[in-house]
């Protein structure tokens, strides 16, 4: 199986989905992770204070917990929109991928980045047969995440929390309390579910074949 990850920001996917791909990992599926911006930041006078090589090194020591290729869009942080360079990026990628399951943002994602890269990716996906949408922030918005899907990740949580744990290294990007957050959040799921550990998700489509 081929599988995609899509997240707007370094950190993104590993919140969201980690646990889900480790799974994939262990079935010897074939993972992709696609992060659409740098995650460089500049403040109100354009002055770097968040370093796109530092962040992005986190990113690929992640990824190689996760077991995945992970690509990097070149966006500019913050300013993601569902717009030609975007589409024609994530369609290109996807017509010649020809992936089987794709994890992206939900929808009703409140931050900006992340609803416009679902957008785009679900416009993109339209030909992938199973799309999840995860969350990987605690900011409510008009549209709740309601959880319809999940994944027993018991076993895998802590290579989770692992690949989480390497944007603290240099960059500062998940904080303890953001770590405490969504492994709460998975034991939940998990109480749901009868196993320790579960991530959720809201299908967006879902065809068996």
């Amino acid at each position: 199986m081929k599988v995609l990850a899509v997240g707007s920001h370094f950190n993104n996917i590993e919140i969201g989905c980690g646990g889900a791909l480790l799974k994939h990992k262990q079935r010897g599926d074939q993972i992709t992770l696609f992060v659409a911006a740098t995650s460089g930041i500049l403040n109100s006078e354009r002055i770097e204070v968040r370093k796109d090589d530092v962040v992005f090194r986190d990113a690929q020591e992640a990824a190689g917990i996760i077991g995945g290729r992970l690509i990097c869009g070149g966006f500019e942080t913050l300013h993601l929109e569902f717009d030609d360079n975007l589409n024609a990026k994530l369609i290109h990628m996807m017509e010649r991928e020809k992936f089987d399951i794709m994890y992206t943002h939900f929808p009703g994602d409140i931050q900006h980045d992340h609803r416009s890269l679902a957008r785009a990716a679900i416009h993109a996906g339209r030909h992938v047969p199973g799309i999840l949408g995860y969350r990987c922030t605690w900011y409510q918005s008009e549209t709740p995440f309601t959880p319809n899907f999940f994944v027993d990740i018991s076993d895998v949580w802590e290579q989770k929390e692992a690949a989480m744990r390497k944007y603290q290294s240099v960059s500062g990007r998940v904080k303890e309390d953001k770590i405490a957050y969504f492994k709460n959040d998975a034991e939940n799921n998990g109480r749901q579910n009868g196993v320790s550990y579960a991530e959720g998700f809201q299908v967006i489509k879902w065809l068996e074949r």
